[in-house]
């Protein structure tokens, strides 16, 4: 297998797979380095090397340039040179780094990060389950759909569809780390809070009113479930707006991920709607576009 071929292989597997990694480019080489400009390797933030960039000296600054660049997402040029061992010095447009080996040789890398997409499990079949599927992958979200019997052609921009919402048979196909949203409004509830809280996400929101999610909350806690966990369940979900379709709702809910993504977090949507715990009389008047409650109740 050819270097180009090592390189774009091990680039599909770790993006298959979700994890980070930095595509790490020779962009000078000044003899006796081994490497070539053009040379290519994929580094983990284990230090896991799959490509050529050259020998042993220089991996210890490329792993270490590779953590940092994964762990704030801007990429860097450095340059390994013959000095002191260990020596870092930044040159403003390029970190310089001393030789870890004295065989000589310079070369010069660029480090670029490859983060993968944010994850967000939607459960439900609801209006809000499919326009959360339609949104989030437009703001950087891979979106796995999880509903009892759901059809994988009515979200065609979700990357993952599975049909089942026990958790035995869904939490397999999840990695932890993701946010999830229940959107199921009504349809199989419980089922669906237990399966998220199965799935050791970063968040899990519930699509409903105040009044619901604090009477479905008490009964998980008196079915056995961690009282810790299900109080952290944000309820009712979204960014406090006053939605009332369910593509509203979704955006809502959405900007609220969006946030949570960023580190801010915002306050549950008091005021969004039919999941709203406010009267709706106390909202700003809006034309009455759905008859039924969104949140199934």
């Amino acid at each position: 297998m050819s270097n180009v071929d090592t390189v774009l292989d091990a680039a599909h597997r770790l993006q298959q797979a979700g994890t980070p990694y930095a595509l790490v480019s020779v962009i000078k080489a000044l003899a006796p380095a081994s490497a070539h400009p053009g040379d290519k390797a994929v580094v983990t933030a284990d230090g896991d090397f799959h490509g050529w960039i050259g020998g042993g000296c220089a991996q210890p600054a490329v792993v270490r340039t590779v953590r940092q660049v994964l762990a704030d997402g801007h990429a860097r040029l450095i340059r390994i040179a013959p000095t002191a061992e260990g020596e870092v010095k930044d040159l403003g447009d390029v970190l310089e780094f001393g030789m870890a080996c004295h065989s000589g040789g310079t070369l010069e890398l660029f480090v670029d990060p490859v983060l993968p997409l944010a994850r967000l499990v939607v459960i439900g079949a609801s209006p809000v389950a499919a326009s959360l599927a339609q949104l989030a992958p437009r703001v950087g979200f891979a979106v796995t759909l999880v509903a009892h019997e759901a059809d994988a052609g009515a979200y065609p921009d979700a990357r993952q569809v599975l049909a089942s919402d026990e958790p035995a048979t869904v939490t397999p196909q999840v990695a932890s780390g993701a946010w999830v949203v229940v959107a199921t409004q009504g349809r199989r509830d419980v089922q669906a809070l237990r399966l998220a809280l199965a799935l050791g996400a970063r968040q899990v929101s519930f699509v409903a009113s105040a009044r619901k999610a604090e009477v479905l909350k008490a009964s998980l806690v008196a079915a056995g479930e961690n009282a810790e966990a299900v109080r952290a369940i944000v309820a009712p979900a979204g960014y406090p707006m006053p939605a009332t379709t369910p593509e509203e709702i979704a955006l809502s809910v959405l900007a609220a991920v969006v946030s949570h993504r960023h580190g801010v977090d915002t306050k549950p949507a008091v005021a969004s709607g039919c999941c709203s715990s406010t009267p709706a009389q106390e909202l700003p008047p809006r034309p009455a576009v759905a008859k039924s409650s969104c949140c199934g109740h």
